[in-house]
């Protein structure tokens, strides 16, 4: 029986959708994608900044904020992935390893989009069972997948496993990570800490939670509360806590306002170099494209 073990194949920088770059209108619809379409998903035009989107106003999960149109979904990286392990586990069972098999992906505790869980809890009913922590049934998941993935029982050379995994970026290339991007994503959320008008909505929900008995500054505060830190236990006063910060945050457009102003201060740091914001599209977008053709030859074959 294999053992799930090894490394992963790709490097995770954060974001969602690609766009490919370089292109006009004609050749974007040479790619299968119309204009039109483009617009209606968020992409910029070229030139200029992306915009950010709003899928269902109810459900910040749906949300994209403007760095997202220059970095992978969650859904390629997991595309390149896939293909990086079934070329690795092929070469490894070729150098005598047959029993190694890739680390197992993780469940997405942390929400099904970069947006689900940015600006902290966003869910009622979740928060009424579970408080600040992950559904339960998924965090068992979680901790059985690090257990597994922890386990080898191969006897596989690493110095082999790194050269398996060096043969296969030409097939499959690893996804770019982006120290631009990275920079980008950490100081536009922390600039927008500062920002006047998150801190009068901020404000805002304090006094909301304070008419409600719970005495936070912000909803940072309230979420790193050192009582609901461990991840075993979930009290009656963490799940009560985070009804009415769900509650709060929803009465004043808490995340929306949020939102806003991260949109700004994305928009205007990824002008400053967009050059570097594009280039890093069009290489991770090559990756997707050869890893999608790995596995489709992987499904023909079978």
């Amino acid at each position: 029986m294999k053992r799930r073990t090894g490394i992963k194949g790709f490097i995770v920088p954060a974001g969602a959708a690609l766009l490919v770059v370089g292109l006009g209108v004609g050749g974007w619809e040479a790619l299968g994608g119309r204009e039109s379409d483009r617009r209606a998903s968020g992409e910029p035009e070229l030139g200029t900044v992306a915009a950010p989107v709003v899928g269902k106003p109810d459900d910040v999960a749906t949300w994209r904020l403007p760095l997202e149109a220059y970095t992978p979904a969650v859904a390629d990286m997991k595309k390149v992935g896939a293909a990086r392990d079934v070329l690795i586990d092929a070469c490894m069972a070729a150098a005598g390893y047959p029993d190694w098999t890739p680390a197992p992906d993780l469940p997405q505790i942390d929400g099904v989009s970069p947006m689900d869980s940015r600006y902290g809890i966003h869910k009622a009913e979740l928060a009424s069972r579970r408080g600040y922590h992950p559904d339960e049934a998924l965090q068992k998941e979680y901790d059985a997948a690090v257990s597994v993935g922890a386990v080898d029982s191969s006897g596989a050379d690493q110095k082999v496993l790194v050269k398996c995994a060096g043969d296969v970026d030409g097939k499959a290339p690893q996804l770019k990570k982006s120290a631009a991007a990275s920079q980008v994503d950490a100081d536009s959320f922390r600039q927008s800490l500062k920002d006047p008008a998150v801190l009068e909505v901020f404000s805002r929900w304090s006094s909301c939670m304070k008419a409600k008995g719970f005495n936070y500054a912000t909803p940072k505060d309230a979420r790193e509360d050192p009582r609901f830190i461990d991840k075993n236990v979930v009290t009656d006063l963490e799940k009560k806590t985070a009804v009415a910060d769900v509650a709060c945050r929803k009465e004043h457009g808490l995340e929306k306002v949020w939102f806003d102003a991260e949109t700004r201060l994305q928009q205007q740091a990824i002008k400053k170099d967009q050059l570097t914001f594009e280039s890093l599209k069009k290489t991770n977008q090559t990756s997707v494209e050869k890893s999608s053709s790995v596995l489709s030859g992987v499904e023909s074959g079978r």
